[in-house]
């Protein structure tokens, strides 16, 4: 189904990151940061119950292929999350969502392992309008931990003429989720680190 026409007004909420906070010891030698991850919009796309699989990539896939990579982490700013639940979901390279197939493309989740680590490969998401407007590129996320708020939040790339008049990536609170799209090895292989911060319940 073609979905290139997103609606401004649909109303749904939110979650994202910051790895610029600061770690700060108190009396009691226990650490308080204020490194949370900032929230996005949800969107009218996301479903439920996707696959649990790492690797979104499959036979006749158009798009640039990426790795997403980071570590979920607590709200002290250093303690890894294991066994969180990240879910990752996003538009093809012609930007549609597959909102309908029972193969739920472009859609995953993931449990982090015993250092708080996730990993996705995919592709660079393209572009939809939202309204006369084209969204800038991005991939969504939700994020379940026990003893944990739930986050929603999305990622944005950085360089993307997009994202200036974007009503979402363009505000204070996404800057630390524009993300440099970086080469990790001699192949050419592209990687996207995004850690996030939980917030306990």
């Amino acid at each position: 189904m073609n979905r290139k026409e997103f609606i401004i007004t649909s109303s749904i909420a939110a979650f994202s990151l910051s790895t610029f906070g600061k770690v700060i010891e108190n009396e009691n030698n226990n650490f308080n940061g204020d490194c949370t991850t900032t929230d996005d919009i949800l969107g009218p796309f996301y479903r439920k119950n996707a696959p649990l699989r790492d690797n979104l990539i499959f036979e006749g896939l158009a798009g640039n292929r990426i790795t997403v990579n980071g570590t979920v982490y607590t709200d002290d700013c250093k303690t890894p999350l294991s066994n969180a639940l990240v879910e990752i979901w996003h538009c093809n390279a012609n930007g549609d969502y597959d909102n309908k197939s029972s193969k739920m493309l472009h859609r995953a989740g993931w449990v982090t392992n015993k250092n708080g680590e996730y990993s996705f490969k995919t592709i660079l998401p393209g572009k939809y309008l939202n309204g006369k407007l084209y969204r800038p590129s991005h991939i969504h996320f939700r994020i379940t931990a026990e003893g944990h708020k739930e986050l929603i939040s999305q990622i944005y790339f950085a360089g993307d003429p997009h994202i200036t008049e974007d009503p979402w990536a363009s505000q204070a609170k996404a800057v630390h989720r524009i993300l440099p799209v970086s080469p990790i090895d001699i192949d050419g292989s592209l990687a996207i680190k995004f850690d996030i911060y939980l917030e306990k319940t």
